[in-house]
């Protein structure tokens, strides 16, 4: 008869324990990201389009040439790899943060490839943008590719590194997509999220630039920590929920791009296999061009600057890009 009297007894102080323990790892992570965005504030301007308070960069002046970063990053991406600053002789480079990055907002919504296009295109158009070679590295090619599909009078030519093209079947969908569920979603990134992905980021990042390691400029200047923000975690948790979805459906398009692309991925990428990825892209697109940069991984940019500005140059300097 005393067995309810003593279940009572735990009960209520293990719940009390529990509830301290998430209140703590939620004033951690509001700590942590003040320190973050004070440590790393704002490096560009801002606009709203359609409700949306966006950050974008831009450097150089000359054709213009639009950068999208991938999944957990951010512009800072493409400015640590040295990119930006080779492209910026020769082009108007336009950098936007996605949606959740950086200081980008992010609004309840579903944010599919196309979504962000839909948005992208007016935001560059609202910076007097009416043509642009689009580049995108990772989950960006599929923006990219996106607004090529919906904006084909806008984009001139596309550059893809290390893209995501078609779905298969990925561990990491499973594992990175808790905190994208809502409610659940929203506990896990102001308690345990945070803190679980501190220690886990060093081992994600190294598997980013495998088998090349991770590059020393990188290492001192992007700032990870930014990374790490309740908010940032949720566009990459949804991102990562929706990769293989989005690609279900944009694939099936994949042959109505009439423009020149060129692909760009590095032999070892971990990422995104090469062979059921990039290749297998550049046999659907008869107009493409591919480059495999032997023993590198997934950060290409990083890895192989020279190549990516080269493939650039090679998009906007195609005959049919210069036609249009």
């Amino acid at each position: 008869m005393t067995q309810p009297s003593n279940t009572r007894s735990w009960l209520a102080p293990t719940l009390l324990g529990a509830a301290a323990a998430l209140g703590a790892s939620a004033l951690y992570a509001v700590a942590k990201t003040r320190e973050a965005e004070r440590r790393h504030p704002p490096i560009g301007r801002f606009m709203t389009v359609d409700g949306v308070r966006l950050h974008y960069l831009e450097r150089g002046r000359g054709e213009p040439l639009v950068l999208i970063h991938g999944n957990g990053t951010m512009i800072q991406d493409f400015l640590v790899s040295g990119v930006v600053d080779a492209l910026a002789e020769r082009h108007r480079v336009i950098l936007i943060d996605r949606p959740g990055y950086g200081y980008s907002e992010r609004p309840r919504a579903l944010w599919t490839p196309r979504a962000h296009a839909t948005l992208f295109e007016k935001a560059l158009r609202r910076l007097g943008v009416t043509q642009a070679v689009v580049l995108g590295h990772s989950w960006g090619s599929l923006v990219a590719v996106a607004l090529a599909l919906q904006a084909p009078q806008m984009v001139r030519s596309l550059v893809l590194a290390s893209g995501y093209y078609y779905p298969t079947l990925r561990a990491d969908v499973v594992l990175f997509s808790p905190p994208a569920i809502p409610v659940l979603g929203d506990v896990m990134r102001y308690t345990v999220s945070p803190v679980v992905s501190r220690l886990i980021l060093p081992g994600l990042i190294k598997a980013m630039f495998a088998p090349a390691p991770v590059p020393e400029r990188f290492d001192e200047e992007f700032p990870r920590d930014l990374m790490l923000r309740p908010s940032q975690l949720r566009a990459s948790a949804e991102d990562a929920a929706l990769m293989t979805p989005v690609t279900v459906e944009l694939h099936e398009h994949y042959r109505n791009l009439k423009l020149p692309v060129v692909i760009i991925a590095g032999a070892d990428d971990q990422v995104a296999d090469v062979g059921r990825q990039s290749e297998r892209l550049h046999r659907e697109l008869p107009q493409s061009a591919l480059i495999v940069v032997p023993g590198l991984g997934h950060m290409i940019h990083h890895l192989a600057p020279e190549q990516v500005v080269r493939a650039v140059e090679q998009a906007s300097e195609h005959p049919r890009a210069r036609a249009a």
